[in-house]
């Protein structure tokens, strides 16, 4: 395969970069874009000298691959139709809104030797690569993923908008089945949960504490893993990776002399690498590092969480009719 051809399912926020990064790569020529909104379509073509579609549909057969980055509730059947094309998808997370769409996807891709890869975007993210050959056997890992409200997102809770990319990361670096979620969380801005806490406990005894708003003042995006002998603090925003080491030296304090390195990454454009991975995959047919297994594990443990909170929030009702009722 020489030239690939690549196009775009929605361009609005983030599907307008994904465009940006397809046109600007060797051996890769942007067919075109598609968006419902035609104005968008026309003027994110124009900046980037391919063709606009209001039908997405249309643009299917002249392409080789293409990124999905349509909102959630659409990501099954624009998958759908791209898989019976023929075309490999790079379609954005969270994968779909059910575990039975993300496995019908899964085995259809899978039966005509397709690429699917989910946009776990963080995964690429250099201060998450780096930290890789630092691990060892995580024990506890706490993560905090805090952002100012955008409307752009709503169309999912913020477990789906946000959590699930520090799921993602934690599934991937234990290496352990999950066994137990205890969450809580609750809608403060929107009529979905804005804020919430899963406490993930895996059968080795590793715990995560995921954190996840989409209503506070600054944003924050860190995750600290610690492990026998060592630290690691993963700054996502600012892409630095701070690793801390304890050595065989006994200070006087008592404790172990500790070995520190940081790491910046500050110029890496993590959606590049994250396209090139994807398009090293159509070239070379392989599986991709979240492929749609990967994709379909940290959907399934987002929507538990999801599913623990909204049974709480049905329980904390029932309790305060009961009161009413009682007075």
């Amino acid at each position: 395969m020489d030239t690939l051809k690549a196009g775009v399912i929605g361009v609005g926020y983030l599907g307008k970069f994904h465009a940006q990064k397809y046109a600007g790569m060797p051996g890769v020529e942007l067919i075109g874009v598609a968006d419902t909104d035609q104005a968008c379509a026309e003027r994110i073509a124009a900046q980037y000298a391919c063709r606009p579609y209001g039908d997405y549909k249309q643009l299917l057969p002249l392409v080789d691959a293409v990124s999905i980055v349509v909102p959630t509730v659409y990501h099954y059947q624009v998958a759908l139709d791209c898989i019976n094309a023929g075309v490999d998808i790079l379609l954005e997370k969270p994968m779909t809104v059910t575990l039975a769409e993300a496995d019908d996807l899964i085995d259809k891709a899978e039966k005509k030797n397709l690429v699917l890869q989910i946009g776990h975007l963080e995964r690429f993210n250099a201060a998450v690569q780096a930290m890789e050959p630092f691990l060892t056997t995580p024990v506890f890992i706490e993560s905090s993923r805090i952002s100012t409200f955008k409307s752009r997102g709503v169309d999912v809770d913020v477990v789906l908008d946000l959590m699930i990319h520090d799921i993602d990361i934690i599934l991937n670096i234990v290496k352990s089945p999950l066994k137990t979620i205890h969450t809580v969380g609750a809608p403060v801005v929107t009529g979905s949960t804005d804020i919430a806490n899963a406490r993930l406990i895996f059968e080795n005894g590793a715990t995560a504490n995921v954190t996840a708003s989409r209503i506070s003042r600054t944003n924050i995006r860190k995750m600290r893993i610690f492990q026998p002998g060592s630290y690691i603090n993963v700054d996502f925003a600012n892409k630095k990776v701070m690793t801390i080491h304890l050595t065989d030296e006994i200070l006087a304090s008592g404790m172990p002399k500790q070995e520190v390195t940081v790491e910046t990454f500050a110029d890496h454009d993590a959606l590049k690498s994250e396209i090139e991975h994807f398009l090293d995959n159509v070239r070379n047919r392989t599986r991709p590092s979240v492929s749609g297994h990967e994709g379909r594990r940290a959907l399934d443990v987002a929507l538990q969480v999801i599913s623990q909170i909204s049974e709480h929030q049905k329980l904390d009702a029932y309790k305060q009719i009961l009161a009413a009722i009682k007075k």
